[in-house]
């Protein structure tokens, strides 16, 4: 079970941080290079929580996200996908930074079939850079 940790400093301010990471509108695939607009389906939204399915040719997962905006926290928790196991998990931890914020990312995977194990296999190697690029991206991170 590959468990990395990563780390983006941006200038956005921690709510600011944590409205573009659970903005599931249209502009998420631009924002996220792992998503696909063919792969996006909003499932259901409410104030703190959302059912989204994203990602890629590669590999999509649905996930359980849920948020706390007082206590700068972002859980997304797999129900299905094609590469990992119910269970797996991205856990974003928001906080300031100067003027602006630091966000902690804690990505867990549990593989799910031949495919998700060699994936997974590439994790250590890849995922934290990975993971920093992408979310680095959509926070304009520095």
């Amino acid at each position: 079970m590959p468990v990395i940790h990563a780390t983006v400093t941006t200038d956005l301010a921690p709510a600011d941080a944590l409205r573009i990471l659970t903005d599931f509108g249209p502009g998420r695939a631009q924002a996220f290079p792992n998503v696909d607009q063919s792969t996006l389906v909003v499932h259901e939204v409410g104030d703190s929580w959302a059912d989204v399915t994203e990602g890629n040719k590669l590999g999509w997962e649905r996930e359980r996200y849920d948020w706390d905006v007082a206590a700068g926290t972002i859980t997304a928790v797999t129900t299905e996908s094609n590469l990992w196991a119910a269970g797996s998990r991205w856990d974003y931890r928001i906080t300031p930074d100067g003027t602006g914020s630091k966000v902690q990312v804690r990505l867990e995977r549990h593989a799910n079939g031949w495919k998700g194990h060699l994936v997974a296999a590439l994790i250590p190697l890849l995922g934290a850079r990975t993971v920093r690029s992408g979310v680095g991206k959509a926070l304009g991170a520095r």
